[in-house]
């Protein structure tokens, strides 16, 4: 790697990002495939583990909240849990797959930061909608989901205090994850646990409110099954809008590699 005269800020391509390398497939599989087809079939392997983690994220969080509507019997605590767990165990199943993305607007915003290819990321949202889409149909299923038992999101009270509470903990969650999923001074293997309590947490703080979506999918799966729309701009517009202000937010406190004591020196030099 060439040495610049300026060293640029690291960022690593762990989970929620890309595999850093090709997927493993046995010698049989390089023999036989070409390299375009090879990448062909990572591709189609990565976008299988989105749409399954997607599947079970929304399958098991929005599957509390159908429960806890018809039997009682989860709460909402358990819901806030509930959420923040299957998170970050389908972090830790598939993230060294897809990047255990799971959310269209987590996707979007790390292509416009430049770590993720722009092509892939209609396939990678649609691997996502279709996980959302199997999961919400798979409980309208199981289920007798009635008009009160809705586990979509629809704003409690109007469109524009959701839409800034789904700003507010868009920004919150895409700030975690820039910090302990793309910074190379982050303890990288925790990033799961953290990701997943910050979604506990604001289920918790926004769940009453808009139901905390954080996530374009987790809202259009359930509408689409339940033909229920309303407010759904809310929660697309909304979680876009505050994960590419956490992530820009991020970058511009993380601009610097060099460690806090270079920087209280140079501080003082300043000042003499």
């Amino acid at each position: 790697m060439a040495i610049e005269k300026k060293k640029s800020p690291k960022w690593k391509k762990a989970i929620f990002i890309q595999p850093p390398s090709p997927i493993p497939t046995s010698d049989f599989v390089h023999q036989f495939l070409s390299l375009s087809s090879y990448k062909r079939l990572c591709l189609t392997l990565q976008l299988i583990a989105e749409a399954i983690g997607t599947y079970f994220v929304i399958f098991a969080g929005c599957g509390s909240v159908a429960v806890n509507k018809i039997y009682g019997s989860v709460t909402f605590p358990g819901i806030c849990v509930t959420w923040g767990l299957i998170v970050m165990v389908m972090v830790y199943t598939v993230g060294h797959i897809s990047g255990a993305h799971f959310n269209p607007a987590v996707t979007i915003t790390f292509s416009i930061l430049g770590h993720f290819p722009w092509k892939q990321v209609p396939l990678y949202i649609i691997a996502q909608l279709m996980g959302s889409i199997l999961a919400s149909g798979t409980l309208a299923l199981l289920f007798d989901v009635t008009p009160q038992a809705y586990f979509g999101t629809v704003p409690v009270g109007s469109n524009g205090q959701s839409l800034a509470i789904e700003i507010i903990i868009s920004f919150l969650l895409m700030f975690v994850i820039s910090g302990v999923a793309t910074d190379d001074r982050a303890i990288g293997q925790v990033a799961g646990i953290a990701v997943g309590m910050t979604i506990t947490l604001n289920v918790f703080v926004a769940g009453p409110i808009s139901g905390a979506s954080m996530n374009p999918a987790r809202s259009i799966g359930p509408a689409i099954v339940k033909h229920v729309y309303t407010g759904l701009w809310v929660y697309i517009v909304g979680p876009i809008i505050g994960t590419l202000a956490g992530a820009f937010v991020y970058n511009l406190i993380r601009s610097t590699d060099k460690p806090l004591r270079e920087l209280a020196k140079s501080a003082s030099s300043l000042r003499s």
